[in-house]
């Protein structure tokens, strides 16, 4: 899992699969979640960041060991088309 702020845009990208979203779909004002073509979603988009959330500070918390293979391979972010 990704988290990318653009601060152009203001907006956080939370990324929670490699794969690139073909259809966004706005799920509340200023939220809008990227599916991938089997419809899973791939990501988050959050409009106006820094006036919805504290991005000071990221924590986390219980998160399981990394797997033996190491962490999956990333690519860039694309938004999806929509």
């Amino acid at each position: 899992m990704t988290l990318s702020y653009y601060p152009e845009t203001d907006s956080l990208y939370i990324e929670l699969r490699p794969e690139a979203g073909v259809r966004a779909v706005e799920i509340s004002a200023g939220l809008v979640v990227d599916l991938d073509a089997a419809g899973r979603v791939v990501g988050f988009d959050i409009d106006r960041a820094s006036t919805q959330l504290d991005l000071s500070r990221v924590r986390v918390v219980n998160l399981p060991p990394l797997s033996p293979e190491g962490p999956p391979k990333r690519h860039a972010h694309k938004k999806a088309n929509t």
